[in-house]
């Protein structure tokens, strides 16, 4: 290399390194731009190009009245996500998240992924869907709201190191395998799903790091899975992991994952396309879609006519 070479290439790294630094800064989560750019770093991956993927691991309980509860399955579950940047003229820059999910039913003792399972409730051999929801999208995320008012991390706490994030989703509408009637007669959908990131505070807020890695906790508490037959039988399900957003992505999930999407779920291996504007899907409508069709087959199979 000519000395010439040497200088330019010194010059060059020495620009780089200037305009890092005037760019590299510590996140406010009291300016509304800063607390979005949070936020999309919580959540997201280094770049809509390049996934995040959420792995988590926890049991899945049965509660009856009247009855111990019980441990039905240990579950397995990953989310693999993008964060698209939208724009608006009066909103400001933000972010939009594209994702998909799965969430596999294990046996509590082998951990292997059960497909057919004899309710203890009932009785009944029942056929398991496995939870595999596409898409699971999220409303756009400006600095300022509809209202004008600035975006806030309301629930946001730093302690020493640590940032801890608790979200509470309360869930109640009409459940989606419902008929006409349920103003009248009840059997709405109530569930409530909890979220808890716990991330450490310099790699959080620093902007020299492309994303955070944080953990999650994620508790589910729902009424029974419509696979499982259970009419109208009181009681609930009670879903309770804890995992954390994988540095290395798809691969380093547990193989009894990998194994299983690649094997029967291979779109979960990719996050949605940065235009997805499809409505989202929960377990409810994904049954639903499946029953739907799973009828309409059989009654194509069935002969016309005969005595």
């Amino acid at each position: 290399m000519t000395l010439r070479r040497i200088f330019a290439s010194f010059v060059t790294a020495a620009l780089l390194s200037a305009s890092h630094s005037a760019t590299a800064r510590t996140l406010d989560p009291a300016v509304a731009e800063d607390a979005i750019e949070i936020s999309k770093r919580l959540q997201c991956g280094v770049s809509a190009d390049e996934p995040a993927v959420y792995h988590w691991s926890g049991n899945i309980y049965g509660r009856s009245p009247g009855q111990r509860d019980k441990l039905l399955f240990r579950g397995e579950g990953m989310n693999i996500r993008r964060c698209v940047e939208v724009s608006d003229p009066v909103r400001g820059e933000g972010w939009r998240l594209i994702s998909r999910e799965i969430m596999l039913m294990l046996d509590p003792k082998t951990g292997e992924v059960v497909n057919e399972w004899e309710n203890p409730y009932t009785g009944k051999t029942v056929s398991v869907m496995q939870i595999h929801n596409d898409p699971v999208n999220g409303r756009p995320n400006f600095p300022r709201g509809a209202d004008g008012k600035p975006f806030q991390l309301s629930t946001m706490r730093v302690a020493g190191p640590y940032v801890f994030m608790p979200f509470e989703v309360p869930l109640f509408y009409t459940n989606p395998l419902a008929g006409d009637y349920q103003e009248y007669v009840g059997g709405k959908y109530h569930a409530m799903e909890i979220f808890d990131f716990a991330a450490l505070k310099d790699e959080l807020f620093d902007t020299t790091k492309p994303t955070a890695y944080p953990m999650i906790s994620w508790v589910r508490i729902s009424g029974w899975a419509p696979w499982m037959e259970m009419g109208g039988r009181p009681g609930q399900m009670v879903f309770n992991a804890m995992g954390r957003k994988l540095p290395g992505g798809f691969e380093e999930l547990p193989a009894v994952l990998k194994n299983e999407i690649r094997a029967n779920y291979p779109i979960y291996e990719q996050a949605p396309p940065k235009n997805d504007t499809r409505r989202n899907e929960t377990t409810w409508t994904k049954f639903k879609m499946l029953t739907d069709k799973s009828r309409a087959e059989s009654a194509e199979e069935k002969p016309v006519g005969g005595d």
